[in-house]
C-alpha cells in the first residue's frame, strides 16, 4: 500500500512554527529571515504561550484569506499526481518500505518548513510556488525516511551533528532521480556544498544507497 500525504492547515500549528522560526537558530541558515521583523519582535525572548494571542492578531487577515484553502487543494492535487511514483522510487533507493501509512503536511505562513520524524509530519510554505512545495514534500519525506531507517546507526559512527549534515546533503539525490516528478531544483545549504558534490559523484558511480552511506560516513569521519 502506497503511503498517503494528508495536506492540512492548522492555526495553532502555524502560529507555533512562526514562533519557533523567530526564536530558533541554525548553523545552516538564518531562519529568522523567513518571517517579518514584526513577528521576530513579538516573539523575541518569550515562550510561545506568552505571544500566541498577539501573533494570532497580527496575522489574522492572512489566516482568514481563502487563498490558504485554494493553495492546500492545489498542492494536494499536484502531489497526488506524483505520490505513487515518488514512494516507489524512494523505497527502491532505500531498499526498505516507508515506515508510515500516513504523513501530515501542514501549510505554514512561514518560509521555514520543519519536519517531525515521530508524528510524522512536515510543513510546506504558503509562499512557495507549487513546484517549490512539491520539492519540499519530497525533501522532508526523505528526511523522515532516513530518520527512521539509518539515523541511529550512523549517529553512533559520526555523531549527531554530522549525521544531520548528511541527512540534509543526501537530498541532492532528488535532483538526480526525481527531477522529472518534482521539477524544482533542491538547492541545499551552502555549508553542505562539498558534501553534496561528493554524494552526487559517488551516486553516479554506483547507485547503491547503503554503499553510498558507507562512503559518506568514511568521508565525514575524515573531516
Amino acid at each position: 500500500m502506497i503511503p498517503k500525504v494528508e495536506f492540512k492547515f492548522n492555526l495553532k500549528v502555524d502560529l507555533f512554527n512562526l514562533w519557533q522560526t523567530a526564536t530558533s537558530s541554525s548553523k545552516w541558515h538564518d531562519f529568522k529571515k523567513s518571517v517579518s521583523q514584526n513577528i521576530v519582535n513579538i516573539c523575541e525572548g518569550k515562550k510561545f504561550e506568552e505571544c500566541e494571542e498577539e501573533l494570532k492578531r497580527v496575522i489574522k487577515n492572512i489566516h482568514k484569506n481563502k487563498l490558504i484553502e485554494i493553495y492546500r487543494k492545489s498542492l494536494e492535487e499536484s502531489w497526488r499526481e506524483v505520490e505513487k511514483e515518488y514512494f516507489n522510487r524512494m523505497e527502491k533507493i532505500f531498499k526498505k518500505k516507508f515506515p508510515f501509512k500516513k504523513v501530515k503536511a501542514y501549510i505554514t505562513t512561514s518560509g521555514r518548513c520543519p519536519y517531525d520524524p515521530d508524528k510524522p509530519s512536515f510543513m510546506v510554505s504558503l509562499f512557495y510556488s507549487l513546484p517549490g512545495s512539491l520539492n519540499t514534500c519530497g525533501h522532508e519525506i526523505m528526511h523522515i525516511f532516513f530518520h527512521h531507517t539509518y539515523w541511529k546507526d550512523i549517529e553512533k559512527e559520526i555523531g549527531k551533528e554530522k549525521t544531520a549534515d548528511l541527512k540534509e546533503a543526501l537530498t541532492v539525490i532528488l535532483n538526480l532521480e526525481f527531477r522529472d516528478l518534482l521539477i524544482a531544483l533542491d538547492q541545499g545549504y551552502k555549508s553542505h556544498k562539498e558534501l553534496r558534490e561528493f554524494i552526487e559523484k559517488e551516486w553516479k558511480k554506483k547507485k547503491n544507497f547503503e554503499v553510498l552511506l558507507n562512503k559518506c560516513v568514511k568521508y565525514l569521519k575524515e573531516k
